[in-house]
């Protein structure tokens, strides 16, 4: 709800549609990453961007049966230091609250989903993309992990028996039938990633391995990969 003093990480999300803007700000939080690359910074803060900008919207949709607006036009990220850790959150200049109407919640559900994604992360994508030749594919990946990262481990706690089922069906709804024009897309990003998880030689904890790098490794001490990096070779075990 407030503004940030911080004005140099700070950044009208609308402004992420220029060009020059974006090689702007990633030469800026570069130095928060220790990147040398704008694509791997790119890729790095898309992560971010794409956890502020879903988590808080799909979680009042599906634990509340509530939405805001998280167009670009409404949405500014504000930057927020906790000592050296880097932890921006979204700003909404319109914070007013939705509710289905009484037997409409699917087509109210599709206009969240629209909102979020094809009113917001597509258009952000494509300009980062055009911007520093940042794949599309290794951004919307990016995205996707992180909505079944929180559905499958985050949005669940402390909820009862009927938001358990809200959320399996929202969930299931927006990684296998969600039509593609509510991303903005010509395909569903969220299905496309969407692999089966497999047991590895490298964890015994079944793993879904990403189908792109998101360049971490760059960045990482001792150059390390993420668990589900497909630049591993990954062994897979039969179970």
């Amino acid at each position: 709800m407030e503004e940030s003093s911080d004005e140099i990480y700070s950044i009208r999300a609308l402004d992420f549609l220029d060009k020059d803007t974006n090689i702007a700000y990633f030469n800026k939080v570069a130095s928060i990453y220790e990147s040398t690359s704008e694509v791997v910074t790119a890729s790095l803060f898309a992560k971010r961007y794409a956890c502020l900008s879903i988590a808080s919207g799909l979680y009042a949709m599906s634990m509340y049966n509530k939405s805001m607006d998280y167009s670009l036009e409404n949405c500014h990220m504000e930057s927020i230091f906790h000592g050296e850790a880097w932890l921006p959150c979204v700003r909404l200049t319109n914070s007013e609250v939705s509710q289905p109407g009484a037997g409409e919640r699917n087509e109210w559900r599709d206009r969240v989903i629209q909102n979020i994604f094809a009113d917001n992360i597509a258009r952000v994508w494509d300009s980062f993309s055009k911007s520093v030749k940042v794949s599309k594919s290794v951004l919307w990946e990016n995205t996707a992990i992180y909505v079944y990262w929180l559905y499958e481990n985050q949005f669940g706690e402390g909820a009862s028996a009927c938001q358990q089922a809200q959320l399996l069906e929202d969930y299931q709804y927006l990684v296998d039938e969600a039509p593609a024009h509510l991303f903005g897309e010509t395909k569903n990003p969220l299905k496309k990633f969407n692999s089966p998880k497999k047991v590895t030689t490298a964890s015994e904890t079944p793993l879904r391995i990403r189908k792109t790098c998101c360049y971490y490794y760059q960045v990482a001490d001792d150059n390390e990969y993420c668990p589900t990096c497909p630049k591993i070779k990954h062994e897979f075990v039969s179970v």
